[in-house]
């Protein structure tokens, strides 16, 4: 039969996955078409996807970074001695840097919820509700893609009781931000995004969980510049590359990912959190329950308590340290993954686009 990427594989110069894994994934899937050579020799080879940093970076970050690290970082990324300079920017300064990034982000979603709510004909009750959403000083996480159903965007809903019991927690609350679209045939995708409504109109969700609807790239940025934390749940190994986390590295933000795409060299165990050890099952259910139970784990056993460490000033040594480890050496030995040069003459800054950034 006549298959088109066959014949793109077979006249190419160079073929390549956009990960270690999916070159990996992407030779036993086609070792069919050099059924004479060994799999390791295919030619199929893995150049793993980047991000450019000027179009994600938050213009605050980028002054931080200027201040501390020079502008060789825009001129050339790679230069891991560059980075190695993150360890000179004193906690304050860079977690007072991130935090506006949340309190950014709140307002923005505060503004973008109302106009929803405007648009469906809401009460003017229901509208001010909007007001109190979210909060600019607790644990905030992230999660905004593309509704596939391979990336279980309702993961995190799997026990609704015990997230409940988590983001409301007294002492130590967490909020959740979901932004995203689903293909309009996709209609196991649009349901993924209708439980997440449904379940955020709830009083005990109202304001700790959030879906930003009309995902654009002005809701993108002010996610990545302001969560806390960005979660990816793709089914291993069904992630190619997936490059939404790296955008929120280098705005102070960590990953919790399932090891599947690019966090599979980008996990170093200092600069975020693994969901699961890369595990697969036959039984999609017993799956999505295993790695359901290990985000929760993860939640109330580790990234909450260390968010909410604080030493007298009020700042979380901890998580700083995660965060500086996401662009040291430390976390890559030669360059932190998903900053990539651009061919342009470099700005001074990111350019602004989107209001703030």
């Amino acid at each position: 039969m006549f298959c088109m990427a066959v014949l793109a594989l077979k006249l190419t110069g160079h073929a390549n996955g956009v990960s270690q894994l999916h070159g990996e994934v992407s030779r036993k899937m086609w070792k069919n078409v050099w059924p004479d050579l060994p799999e390791e020799h295919l030619p199929l080879t893995s150049i793993t996807n980047g991000v450019h940093n000027k179009t994600w970076l938050s213009r605050e970050m980028a002054r931080l970074l200027i201040r501390y690290l020079g502008t060789r970082w825009l001129e050339d990324p790679t230069d891991a001695s560059v980075w190695r300079r993150v360890s000179r920017i004193p906690d304050g300064e860079l977690w007072r840097t991130h935090k506006h990034g949340r309190e950014h982000l709140v307002d923005y979603a505060r503004k973008r919820l109302k106009e929803q709510l405007c648009q469906v004909g809401a009460t003017a009750k229901e509208i001010a509700v909007a007001d109190e959403v979210l909060d600019p000083d607790i644990l905030t996480i992230g999660f905004a893609r593309r509704f596939a159903t391979y990336k279980r965007g309702t993961l995190l809903l799997h026990d609704v009781e015990r997230l409940a019991r988590i983001v409301n927690e007294q002492a130590k609350p967490v909020q959740i931000v979901f932004a995203g679209k689903a293909h309009p045939a996709d209609h196991q995708g649009k349901e993924l995004i209708r439980q997440i409504v449904q379940l955020s109109h709830q009083e005990r969700f109202r304001h700790r969980i959030v879906f930003l609807e009309d995902y654009d790239m002005s809701v993108a940025r002010h996610l990545v510049q302001g969560v806390d934390v960005w979660l990816n749940t793709p089914l291993r190994p069904l992630e190619a590359s997936g490059t939404s986390g790296m955008k929120v590295a280098f705005n102070g933000g960590l990953n919790m990912s399932v090891l599947d795409g690019w966090w599979c060299e980008g996990y170093r165990g200092n600069n975020g959190w693994a969901i699961g050890k890369g595990e697969v099952y036959d039984d999609l259910e017993y799956q999505n329950e295993v790695e359901s139970r290990a985000i929760y784990d993860l939640l109330e056993k580790e990234i909450v308590p260390l968010f909410y460490d604080r030493g007298s000033d009020g700042i979380p040594r901890g998580w700083i340290a995660c965060m500086k480890h996401r662009c040291s050496r430390s976390a890559r030995p030669s360059a932190p993954i998903g900053w990539c040069s651009s061919t342009r003459k470099p700005s001074t800054l990111p350019p602004s686009s989107s209001g703030r950034n």
